[in-house]
């Protein structure tokens, strides 16, 4: 009898620990893919149930603006790079950066048009054609190159770089020019949330287990390249992920993790950032500063 007890005990006990997690929302910048493998091995491990959180990670794409999706409370937390949340917070959505998961840029020629603009701006050329530079607007693949439609397209180091290779150039065909080697590069995935949910004592300490939970799942998927491909492969729900391509994303990938602080933002990479994107004489991106545009406290709330 006494163990029937006990196994009724250790039972509720268990219902009652799971109907106690928090449910978060955590919406991705793109598709699922490589880029987002710590968030997906975090679920697919347990590492968000261990902190007690039954945490929904929404994947991205074309059509979804993570900053739009957080504003209209579609999510707690959001990937996004730097210039696009604090061009949004600018203009009114008071977006905080709570950790720096991409230490570094993994931008190659002129991928997201914010580096571009600051690099064209830098080198004294305009990009409205005429003596300058003709910018074409490029869809989300690398056709204007290989269709000879654009001298240069942007690229990722984890992702079109490797759809060239993969449509049949040679590496030594491609003349590569990295914004971390020209100075113009900017900050990329973060992950985001709001002043309302940080002010929060409740919020901010569900927001520090999730990053908690995150790192330990960014940590261990950098640690177990293989098993994290297959984790964001078994999550793909479109099938259109092949493994080959995944496997070498992941690789490039662990690559921008690495370095320092696992998802601390360095002050001085986000002093480099916003003075890139106050830079532009034409159309700079932000038009002052921002104050309070993050926060280390969730950070450090995660290491203890």
């Amino acid at each position: 009898m006494t163990r029937i007890i006990l196994a009724a005990a250790m039972f509720s006990l268990v219902i009652g620990s799971a109907a106690a997690q928090d449910k978060m929302t955590l919406q991705l910048k793109w598709v699922t893919q490589a880029q987002f493998a710590g968030y997906y091995v975090a679920k697919d491990k347990g590492f968000y149930k261990e902190v007690g959180l039954d945490v929904t990670v929404k994947p991205g794409g074309p059509d979804v603006n993570p900053s739009q999706v957080i504003a209209g409370g579609g999510a707690d937390v959001v990937v996004d790079w730097m210039p696009s949340a604090l061009a949004t917070r600018e203009k009114g959505v008071p977006l905080v950066n709570i950790a720096q998961v991409f230490q570094r840029s993994g931008m190659w020629f002129a991928g997201n048009e914010y580096p571009f603009l600051a690099w064209m701006d830098k080198l004294g050329y305009k990009t409205t054609g005429g003596d300058g530079v003709t910018v074409l607007k490029q869809g989300f693949n690398v056709d204007p190159l290989l269709q000879k439609q654009a001298d240069c397209i942007s690229t990722m180091t984890y992702n079109e770089h490797w759809q060239l290779i993969e449509a049949g150039m040679k590496p030594e065909q491609l003349i590569v020019f990295k914004y971390e080697d020209q100075g113009v590069a900017t900050l990329e995935d973060g992950l985001y949330s709001t002043e309302k949910l940080i002010a929060d004592s409740k919020s901010a300490e569900r927001l520090a287990r999730l990053l908690k939970a995150s790192l330990k799942g960014w940590d261990y998927a950098i640690k177990h390249q293989d098993e994290a491909v297959k984790i964001v492969l078994d999550n793909d729900a479109s099938g259109a992920q092949k493994k080959d391509h995944q496997t070498r994303m992941m690789g490039e990938i662990a690559k921008l993790v690495e370095g320092g602080k696992l998802g601390y933002l360095e002050p001085a990479a986000y002093e480099r950032t916003v003075s890139e994107l106050l830079a532009g004489k034409s159309d700079p991106v932000i038009s002052k500063k921002p104050e309070g545009a993050f926060t280390h406290a969730i950070w450090e709330a995660a290491q203890k």
